[in-house]
């Protein structure tokens, strides 16, 4: 039986990570195992000093029924974030400096530090929650010997394995009530309306925003004739009665001929693009004489409390850890497969982000979501 339990979560945050906690939690303690969560996600086991009090005051958090009874009720996670990956570490922490760790063109592989941090922190088992950043370290980890069960949660819904992931409804849920809300300003002023969401490689989040609100879409998997696109646009806004339109784009969309300056890298090694919105702003104003309204929605998805889909897979997730950790499994993810609760593998990073199918998903011509032929699909209407 285990009898300490480490929890982290890792990358953006969403709605719905503390009810994976709180639900571990209240489930390791009916079984007698003690959970210790582990703050900033991977940072809380790269930058731990073990020997100094002020570092364990920063890194860790002894979680129980009574510091985890009411965080269910708003979103965000008790635990906070990073998007530290610590066998890419392209700083050492201080305390480290001078020692030796596998070193490749100024990247840093922390892994031993972070099992000499588990195996002084007496961690039976590691639950994390993240996206394909946070989960490709896990599975790596989970090769280096540690026992690992992971939760997927991303707005983009592109995690490997699993047909949803924790935050997507509520990222759904947010947009289209931020659509609707602005529809009147785009329409008072007769504009055309360009809503940007998250997805910088899969297009989920703008699609089945498009879906729900009946917009035309464009997203990553799919590079859009940009004439074709504005003819139908300013087709639709004149066919109007109230003479406006709206759509809404991926962060990773791309037309024919756009070639959006790459900005430097983050401390993470990711590398930031100007605003596409803003981009197709500009192409719609030059082109056609019809004044935008861009707005970009990406972060207003993230916040707040949890939508109830969110709730209850997030609480069933946390429950599904427990069984697998109680059961003596690892190396598995919780996961939803053609509609049902189920335990995979932990994806292999070498498969990168699952994407939309855009054949059975993506109307190429109409720029639209396809609505037909859902009979027999799951839910979220694609099959892992």
């Amino acid at each position: 039986m285990p009898r300490r339990i480490g929890i982290l979560t890792g990358g953006g945050d969403v709605p719905g990570l503390n009810s994976v906690i709180k639900e571990v939690v209240y489930r390791a303690t009916e079984n007698d195992c003690e959970v210790i969560g582990i703050r900033r996600g991977w940072e809380g086991l790269t930058h731990l000093d073990h020997g100094s009090e002020a570092s364990r005051d920063k890194y860790l958090l002894p979680l129980d029924r009574a510091n985890t009874r009411t965080i269910d009720r708003s979103g965000g996670t008790i635990l906070h974030s990073s998007r530290v990956s610590p066998n890419q570490m392209r700083k050492l922490p201080e305390f480290l400096k001078g020692e030796t760790f596998p070193h490749d063109h100024g990247v840093w592989d922390l892994s031993s530090h972070v099992l000499k941090n588990i195996e002084r922190l007496r961690l039976d088992n590691l639950i994390v929650i993240g996206g394909d950043g946070t989960l490709s370290f896990a599975h790596w980890l989970e090769k280096l010997g540690m026992k690992v069960i992971a939760i997927p949660k991303t707005m983009d819904n592109d995690v490997q394995g699993t047909e949803y992931s924790i935050g997507f409804s509520t990222a759904i849920t947010r947009a289209t009530a931020a659509i609707q809300r602005q529809r009147t300003t785009v329409a008072s002023h007769e504009r055309v309306g360009i809503f940007r969401v998250f997805g910088r490689d899969s297009g989920f989040t703008a699609l089945y925003t498009a879906y729900v609100t009946s917009l035309r879409c464009a997203i990553p998997e799919f590079t859009v004739d940009l004439d074709r696109l504005i003819d139908l646009l300013i087709k639709e806004k004149r066919d109007n009665p109230s003479n406006y339109v709206m759509f809404v784009l991926s962060e990773g969309a791309r037309w024919q001929g756009y070639h959006p300056e790459v900005l430097p890298e983050d401390a993470y090694g990711h590398r930031r693009k100007p605003s596409v919105a803003e981009a197709l702003g500009t192409e719609v104003a030059g082109r056609s004489g019809e004044e935008c309204t861009v707005s970009d929605l990406t972060y207003d998805l993230r916040s707040g409390e949890a939508d109830f889909v969110d709730k209850m897979i997030a609480g069933t997730f946390g429950n599904l850890a427990m069984d697998a950790i109680l059961e003596g499994r690892s190396g598995v993810m919780t996961a939803l497969v053609h509609g049902c609760y189920t335990l995979v593998p932990i994806p292999d990073p070498s498969l990168g982000p699952r994407m939309v199918d855009v054949a059975s998903l993506y109307n190429r011509e109409r720029y639209r979501p396809n609505y037909a032929s859902k009979l027999g699909l799951p839910i979220f209407l694609t099959r892992a």
